[in-house]
């Protein structure tokens, strides 16, 4: 399928961002730097724009095979070469699109806020996992049946308060902890880096350590425990407060990035293995990134707030 059939097929559509979530002009930004920087190239009968294309679809909405071989006339077996080659060339991005922090600014989210600075003026971001659902064999199965009641892989991951994720780790079975898998985090080749002398918010399920700063335990902590007509009545109510209306940045990145691309949903199971599952992860939260910056959907933010101001109350 040529470049411009393809484009004509974007642009026509009533909202590109239904389809692939992300503008046309978007659309081909993307496809320029996976050519320049991470070497993507077209094969005789496809574009790049089309192997690009074929991807986002099929992340953004779960599409089988069947259903990308009606829309773009290509064999399985040609949708499936083209998808890994365009997920390894994102996954090349990753330097460019997951950044650790390096602590030497204040984040601006924090410094603008009166509310925030100059109590949490050395956070760098906040941390916690998310259960995604996960295809393993059936000898595996048990560990990766935890509080769902389907297989999952937890999902640690940390962002900063834009919303951009900085450091992801999937792979660890449903029934693992966060401390322990934020333990490995720490100690592994490619490791979460904490700077010195910062640290990263987390929640009561991790542990309190340099580094890591977890809320004052026996004392309300969720945003629904506190109203106008129930403000914190001390300072450690106060910090909690404070401390999960900036951890809520993570559950916020992590709505979006389910939002817009429904392949990690927990609707339906997996049609891929747990190794493709894990690039995908990546290229999802890369993805996510790169939109952030260049094409963001305030529609798609106000409905993760809306849910989980529902939560919250």
């Amino acid at each position: 399928m040529v470049r411009d059939e393809i484009m004509s097929r974007i642009s026509d559509c009533p909202s590109s961002r239904n389809i692939i979530r992300m503008t046309p002009r978007t659309f081909l930004e993307l496809c320029g730097m996976l050519e320049r920087e991470a070497g993507l190239q077209p094969t005789r009968w496809s574009s790049v724009e089309e192997m690009v294309a074929k991807t986002l679809y099929i992340l953004t909405h779960n599409a089988k095979n069947r259903e990308v071989n009606f829309w773009f006339r290509r064999s399985g077996e040609t949708i499936s070469r083209h998808f890994h080659q365009v997920l390894t060339a994102i996954i090349d991005l990753e330097e460019k699109f997951l950044v650790q922090p390096n602590g030497s600014t204040i984040l601006p989210e924090i410094e603008k806020d009166k509310k925030f600075f100059p109590y949490f003026k050395d956070c760098v971001g906040a941390i916690d996992g998310t259960h995604i659902r996960v295809k393993v064999p059936s000898l595996d199965a048990p560990r990766y049946r935890g509080r769902k009641e389907f297989l999952t892989q937890n999902v640690l991951a940390t962002c900063t308060f834009d919303l951009k994720f900085t450091y992801v780790l999937p792979g660890w079975e449903g029934t693992a902890s966060d401390s322990r898998i934020i333990k490995n985090a720490l100690t592994r080749e490619d490791k979460l880096i904490i700077p010195e002398g910062k640290y990263y918010l987390v929640d009561a399920g991790f542990m309190l350590t340099r580094g890591l700063i977890t809320p004052y335990r026996g004392v309300c902590y969720h945003l629904k425990e506190y109203s106008k007509r129930n403000p914190p009545l001390n300072y450690r109510e106060l910090f909690n407060l404070r401390h999960a209306k900036l951890r809520n940045a993570i559950e916020r990145a992590f709505g979006v990035l389910k939002k817009r691309f429904s392949i990690l949903s927990n609707a339906t199971e997996p049609t891929y293995g747990i190794k493709a599952q894990n690039m995908i992860i990546y290229v999802c939260c890369i993805l996510h990134n790169f939109l952030v910056s260049m094409d963001p959907i305030e529609d798609l933010l106000e409905e993760v707030d809306a849910v989980l101001a529902r939560e919250n109350h």
